[in-house]
């Protein structure tokens, strides 16, 4: 199948696909007779993984490190729960940095007024700390 089908079926992008090619995720898929990218049902299985590890958070090399597992039956599977629980601590530190930027930006809504009048504390508090 061309890429445009590969990607059609797996749900992402054509240019996803030529990304994770060139990041060395994705093999280089075979070429037909007139240049076209062709990718066969392990391709797009490949795909398909890496698709799904992207879903979760997992960024190129952790990525690249769940392959060669994947790919790899004689892999122990304490190595893949210890990339998952990396990736976990990962995801959680980041939703506790969003939850207090949400709360930050909660804080100075409300002690904005939002009439007619210039005076905003939201606009105050990012000019101070633009200095």
């Amino acid at each position: 199948m061309t890429i445009g089908e590969a990607a059609r079926v797996a749900g992402v992008s054509a240019k996803a696909i030529r990304t994770w090619e060139r990041s060395g995720l994705l093999p280089g898929a075979a070429r037909a007779g007139n240049g076209y990218r062709r990718y066969d049902g392990s391709d797009l299985a490949t795909i398909r993984f890496i698709a799904r590890a992207r879903s979760l958070g997992f960024g190129v090399e952790r990525i690249r490190g769940l392959l060669a597992l994947w790919q790899d039956r004689g892999r122990p599977s304490a190595e893949v729960k210890s990339l998952a629980a990396a990736q976990v601590e990962e995801l959680d530190a980041q939703a506790d940095a969003l939850r207090a930027m949400a709360n930050s930006l909660r804080h100075l809504a409300a002690h904005c007024q939002g009439d007619a009048r210039p005076d905003c504390p939201i606009l105050e508090e990012l000019a101070r700390s633009a200095s």
